[in-house]
């Protein structure tokens, strides 16, 4: 059996080594800094479009062990339209607010450490009854949608972005979370980035089983171009990067 060779040098093993606990200084908030909010601002021009409220989404309840047992990752989807409604389940499923502790934290669908959520998530909205084509902004907050821009060939860009996997062109939508990691840094330091990507599993998971209530298949994809992905968000991949994203759409054939 060969000897297994340590790794000492590389980004990833540094930053191992640098968000350790032993490395840590004070946080801005024992700093007594003020905290980040909990929700970026939404641009008050662009058009914003009210979801279906959670608690009148009317979706058939499915068993949990189902929905485990049926998770798989699916890249070929049918030519049948999301319907706003489940759209809104799922966005509920995946960053939905309970409720919010003043200023200060919000407690969702999902575990975040601390409470931080330093997400936000953007749609490429492909065939989706009620929306038109282009890239939208949840807002988490108030259940709804910001229409950030109108683009009939957004899934194209999109697609190459993802290193030409077609499917992307293909599904209903693509869900986009990216991380705002001074929510989570203001708390824990450098070690927050660590934390960031834990808290990008639970989401991502929840799509996946939530999906299958509404008879869609989803992909997760790591592989993206970080700088291609920043320019069609608007953002500046240093502040707020992407994270995860993952397609969504009607089942095809191919689950696996």
């Amino acid at each position: 059996m060969a000897d297994i060779v340590p790794v000492t040098d590389g980004a990833g093993r540094e930053f191992m080594e640098r968000t350790k606990y032993r490395y840590l200084g004070r946080s801005d908030q024992e700093k007594g800094l003020p905290q980040p909010p909990l929700e970026l601002p939404v641009d008050p021009a662009l058009p914003v479009i009210d979801l279906v409220p959670p608690e009148k989404i009317h979706i058939p309840p499915l068993d949990l062990r189902t929905a485990i047992e049926r998770r798989h990752s699916v890249r070929s989807y049918e030519r049948e339209a999301l319907s706003l409604e489940e759209l809104s389940f799922l966005l509920w499923c995946t960053q939905g607010v309970k409720s919010v502790h003043g200023t200060q934290a919000t407690f969702r669908t999902v575990p975040s450490a601390g409470a931080r959520h330093a997400f936000e998530t953007y749609l490429f909205v492909n065939d989706v009854e009620g929306l038109g084509p282009g890239l939208y902004r949840y807002l988490a907050l108030s259940h709804r949608l910001s229409c950030v821009k109108a683009d009939p060939d957004l899934h194209i860009a999109a697609a190459h972005a993802c290193f030409d996997q077609s499917f992307v062109m293909r599904c209903n939508a693509v869900f986009l979370w990216t991380a705002v990691p001074c929510r989570m840094t203001w708390r824990y330091g450098e070690r927050g980035y660590r934390d960031l990507h834990l808290d990008a599993g639970h989401v991502c998971q929840n799509l996946y089983l939530a999906a299958e209530a509404v008879g869609c298949g989803v992909c997760a994809i790591a592989a993206f171009d970080d700088d291609s992905m920043a320019k069609l968000l608007g953002i500046d991949g240093t502040t707020q990067f992407l994270i995860y994203l993952a397609t969504v759409g009607k089942c095809g054939g191919d689950r696996a």
